[in-house]
């Protein structure tokens, strides 16, 4: 398997440490996407959409992962594959964005907590008819998930 980045994700965060970790907690931070030219025809009617499923490459995460780890919102070792945590056997992300406008081949997105300069993999458009669940259980996070509007990102996945 092979991915190539299809554009860079700009943000006002250049380091992990005090990012927001979902975008619940990054509401009205703004960013822009730098897609390739290459990738412009793919962009036609996408303004159409209010939201995006961001798909990017943690590239500032250390080597290596963790199969248990402490995520942000715990202080309990859980299983890697029960959280978002970005130290994972393959270090991909997902964030759900605001579209604001787009510019050629520049998207103006806001609610962004992903790191500045990070590689995007894919855009998605967000359609809740097909991205939003019912009777969903959350497990270790039913008393936990209200704090990730305030919770920022911290050294535990970066040393």
């Amino acid at each position: 398997m092979h991915y190539n980045p299809i554009g860079v994700i700009h943000s006002p965060f250049k380091d992990p440490q005090g990012t927001p970790i979902q975008p619940l907690g990054a509401h009205g931070v703004s960013g822009t996407i730098d897609l390739q030219s290459e990738y412009k025809a793919g962009l036609k009617d996408l303004e159409g959409f209010s939201h995006l499923i961001l798909i990017y490459h943690f590239h500032q995460i250390s080597d290596g992962y963790s199969l248990e780890v402490k995520p942000f919102l715990d202080d309990t070792p859980r299983g890697v594959f029960a959280t978002r945590a970005p130290r994972r056997p393959n270090p991909i992300g997902i964030s759900v964005v605001r579209l604001d406008k787009i510019e050629g081949t520049i998207l103006h997105i806001s609610n962004i907590d992903i790191l500045d300069g990070t590689p995007l993999l894919d855009i998605k458009p967000y359609v809740p008819d097909f991205d939003s669940a019912k009777d969903v259980r959350i497990g270790w996070l039913a008393n936990k998930s209200h704090q990730a509007a305030r919770k920022k990102s911290d050294e535990r996945f970066t040393g």
